[in-house]
């Protein structure tokens, strides 16, 4: 059924304006740039032009016009986005976001995808989903309410696009409903593959990507530290602070893209986790992981964007999954949909001919 999301009040838009007036700036060393996480200098202008400059009603009104419904009932409820084909017997796409994003992720590729039947979820936990109010959603669970949600929608057979951890998402269902997901397009495998892969089993390249995935985890990966441990002590800061949300978001936002984004996208990204309050929810897949899907037979194209983080070799990659094409792009980083709409669609376009011809 089509339940559509309603406007932020203006009490809330008061109340954000309020905080960024009253933003205290830290004490911190000049001079190191991004060296240390988010610039202070690049962040207070931000949070200046977030003040006085950014206007969320503009991109607000873009949002609520994307045709949402609401399917499943409960703590299986989703709301998702579905962008009906012309043709009934159209191919279906389900689009997977990760963190830190939304079904914003996939705004620029919608109307490159129009004659075909796309589902973009929101989610739980993550802007513009219904409330995560019980812990327990691991990717199974996930994967179990897409499946659902497309049943109900009336989708029996599908082609799903995943990246960041709605990878293991998208990896769960494949392994779950093998019959029904007519083949995988993933940006990343699941990153959980190189947690748990065995050393004593893999190739010289397996073994220097998986050194290069530690150094990485050393030197950019303290977020993963924070929010798949102690996910509820740091919560409530960035919950209460649009300054402290800004800074922890903007970083992984710039350093994971090769394109920059426009301050108005930043914000709007971030204003839709601000407004949504799913900040610490959005949590829960670091905190709530399963352990990866076994092998994956489904059919899979993987997109290679040069400037992604913790890019796997086809070799390594095969290994969990059935690459079927492995493409490389110079250009486009972790949000390949938003940064390279048109390379996306034409990878996404390779795994629907996939899904065709396994039906011949």
């Amino acid at each position: 059924m089509s339940l559509p999301l309603r406007p932020i009040s203006d009490a809330a838009l008061g109340d954000l304006h309020r905080r960024l007036a009253a933003t205290r700036r830290p004490g911190l060393p000049r001079g190191v740039g991004w060296e240390r996480g988010t610039d202070a200098d690049f962040l207070a202008d931000l949070l200046e032009f977030w003040r006085h400059r950014y206007n969320w009603r503009t991109h607000e009104a873009r949002i609520l016009n994307l045709p949402w419904e609401s399917v499943g009932a409960g703590d299986r409820a989703l709301r998702v986005v579905h962008q009906r084909a012309v043709l009934a017997d159209a191919p279906v796409v389900v689009l997977l976001h990760g963190w830190p994003d939304s079904v914003l992720r996939f705004e620029r590729v919608l109307s490159r995808l129009d004659d075909v039947h796309v589902v973009v979820p929101a989610l739980p936990g993550f802007p513009f989903a219904y409330e995560l109010t019980k812990p327990g959603m691991t990717s199974v669970v996930m994967a179990s309410l897409v499946a659902d949600a497309m049943q109900s929608l009336g989708h029996d057979r599908y082609v799903v696009s995943a990246g960041d951890f709605g990878a293991d998402v998208a990896e769960q269902l494949a392994v779950m409903h093998p019959d029904r997901i007519g083949a995988l397009h993933l940006t990343n495998i699941s990153p959980l593959h190189a947690v748990f892969a065995d050393r004593s089993t893999l190739d010289q390249e397996a073994l220097r990507y998986l050194d290069s995935v530690a150094v990485w985890q050393r030197t950019e990966g303290a977020y993963i530290a924070q929010q798949s441990t102690k996910p509820h002590t740091i919560a409530p800061a960035l919950a209460d602070s649009p300054a402290g949300l800004a800074a922890w978001l903007v970083e992984k936002l710039r350093s994971w893209s090769d394109t920059p984004f426009s301050e108005d996208d930043l914000l709007t990204w971030i204003s839709a986790y601000w407004f949504t309050g799913t900040i610490g929810t959005s949590f829960a897949p670091y905190v709530e992981f399963a352990l990866p899907a076994p092998y994956v037979q489904t059919a899979t194209v993987l997109s290679a964007f040069a400037h992604d983080i913790k890019l796997a070799p086809r070799g390594f990659a095969s290994r969990f999954v059935n690459v079927q094409e492995f493409i490389e792009h110079d250009n486009g980083g972790h949000f390949a949909a938003w940064e390279q709409p048109e390379r996306y669609v034409e990878d996404l376009r390779r795994a629907i001919a996939l899904a065709h011809r396994s039906l011949a």
